[in-house]
């Protein structure tokens, strides 16, 4: 089981993993080791890491470079 950071609430973590692990599985590269997890575990640790960040849609900016951003609306 992945802890969730403190930073995050129960919901907002279980909403950004399940948005992240739909990138995984639509074929984006993870930021941690797979070693032969699922992909909504290879989320979690991702987002538990601090390697995906959240950020409002209308302030999509660069960010450090091996963070990965998951806006809450992600565009087509």
């Amino acid at each position: 089981m992945i802890q969730r950071p403190p930073s995050f609430g129960a919901f907002e973590f279980v909403v950004l993993s399940t948005l992240r692990a739909q990138q995984l599985i639509r074929g984006c590269t993870p930021r941690v080791l797979e070693a032969g997890h699922k992909k909504c575990v290879i989320a979690q640790s991702e987002i538990a890491e601090g390697k995906v960040i959240q950020l409002p849609f209308a302030s999509l900016v660069a960010v450090d470079a091996d963070a990965v951003v998951v806006p809450d609306i992600v565009p087509a």
